[in-house]
């Protein structure tokens, strides 16, 4: 198929002869008018290659380089400029145009520009192409889950990653919140950068301020030399600050002020250092309660609330339990030299109906022990030490909390298991709880495994 390119100039000649000469080399060409008809007609047409002059009127050059970062996200953009206008032409560049041209236009230098741009322009197209495929077989990045709750994930995370916005994740104990922060690290400009982990929550509070935002010497006992913090680390990079709701608010204050100006202090000192630092944050709790009980700040909420990405907990993608297990078994196979070749359906049922109080990393751990333990190649119930970790854990025993957006189906499936466990699986009873027969439960429990064994088969 051509490779389409889209014109924009609101002089006729120039436009018709750029035209022309790109029909000529093959190319599928569309004619805009000015800057407003391009815009129009870049959704439908979807151009490989946009090439606009800087000077139209109504949407000119760098508008029409802004509003096609939404239409078509994936084009090209070459913009045409007279010579006195290269600056403006180079701060351009700065905002995401491929390259420009200045007028006259020599045709040897637009057909190497145009063909390195349709060249860049389809790698790209590639690349999204099998990261969608790979993520529906698999998943994004360090995540694993081909759940229709992971794929929402996947799709936030992938939105988020270009921004520089701070992020919000938040999710239960072990469901990955670091993972999702490496991720978003890992698609983001900023991936050759550092990305710095800290948990908020296993730093003491007196040591805290000093690990974030460093310290000079003498500040304190114990200061003997100047010490950078974990912000200054992260410049040019991502931090990741996993529960921050476990900050003392003076302490919140402080890193309030760092989102606000890209501004640290460290203890003792007396200069701002200038920081460029994305930051993603995590927590376990509910932060709109917190807010409420004064634990955590009504303004850095707002701050850090920017762009948020839910994690489900592991009982709500039981179809993901698959693709995860096999995962963890050939990690584990391979750092413990085992040869564990699979899960017999049994073991597979037990997994699935466990309550999954910590999530991926107690599955995690379950298939390492299950690994080093089990004798023989096939992992059998008998391989599996579930038995005193199927409780739930006692403040939500009798509460069921669905995030905003929980599907139907992952609504229905959440509250039938967690029934199930409260009347230690009596199907029987469950179903006088829910209204509903014992028929229906079991043939929706069947239906939720052949779910799984086809997710295993991919």
């Amino acid at each position: 198929m051509k490779q389409r390119i889209l014109v924009a100039d609101d002089d006729e000649s120039g436009r018709s002869g750029l035209a022309a000469l790109l029909t000529v080399w093959g190319y599928e060409v569309q004619e805009a008018l000015d800057g407003k008809d391009a815009l129009e007609r870049a959704p439908g047409f979807r151009p490989s290659v946009v090439i606009a002059d800087m000077v139209m009127p109504v949407l000119d050059g760098i508008g029409l380089l802004k509003a096609l970062g939404t239409a078509v996200p994936d084009a090209a953009v070459i913009l045409l400029t007279a010579h006195g206008s290269i600056e403006t032409a180079v701060s351009a560049m700065r905002e995401g145009a491929y390259d420009y041209l200045t007028k006259p236009v020599d045709p040897r230098r637009l057909r190497v520009l145009v063909e390195k741009a349709v060249e860049k322009v389809q790698v790209n197209r590639e690349v999204t192409v099998l990261r969608r495929q790979l993520r529906e077989t698999r998943g994004l990045g360090p995540l694993l889950g081909v759940s229709p709750a992971m794929q929402d994930v996947y799709r936030l995370i992938e939105a988020a990653a270009p921004s520089p916005a701070p992020v919000l994740v938040l999710g239960e104990t072990g469901t990955g919140k670091e993972l999702a922060a490496r991720t978003i690290h890992q698609l983001s400009p900023r991936a050759k950068g550092p990305f710095v982990a800290v948990n908020c929550s296993a730093i003491p509070e007196t040591l805290l301020e000093s690990e974030l935002f460093g310290h000079e010497k003498g500040a304190f006992t114990g200061a003997v030399t100047r010490r950078p913090g974990y912000f200054e680390l992260a410049d040019g990079g991502t931090i990741f600050l996993d529960e921050i709701a476990e900050m003392s608010p003076s302490l919140q204050a402080k890193y309030l002020r760092v989102l606000q100006d890209g501004q640290v202090r460290r203890i003792g000192g007396h200069d701002e250092v200038q920081v460029d630092v994305r930051v993603v944050a995590a927590t376990n709790r509910d932060v709109v309660k917190a807010v409420q009980e004064g634990v955590f700040r009504e303004d850095l909420y707002y701050r850090v609330n920017v762009l948020t990405i839910p994690l489900p907990p592991l009982r709500r993608r039981p179809e993901d339990i698959p693709v995860l297990v096999d995962a963890f078994m050939a990690e584990f196979n391979e750092k413990y030299a085992r040869q564990a070749r699979g899960m017999d359906d049994r073991a597979l049922a037990l997994l699935t109906e466990h309550a999954w109080p910590g999530n991926v990393r107690e599955l995690r751990n379950v298939i390492e022990r299950a690994v080093v333990s089990c004798e023989g190649g096939l992992i059998t119930p008998d391989c599996l030490p579930l038995a005193p970790l199927g409780a739930v854990p006692a403040e939500r025993a009798n509460v069921v909390v669905l995030p905003v957006g929980t599907s139907l189906d992952d609504g229905e499936r959440e509250l039938i298991l967690r029934t199930l466990q409260s009347v230690n699986n009596n199907k029987t009873r469950a179903a006088e709880i829910l209204g509903t027969t014992p028929k229906t439960l079991h043939n929706k429990a069947r239906r939720w495994r052949e779910l799984q064994s086809d997710a295993r088969r991919v």
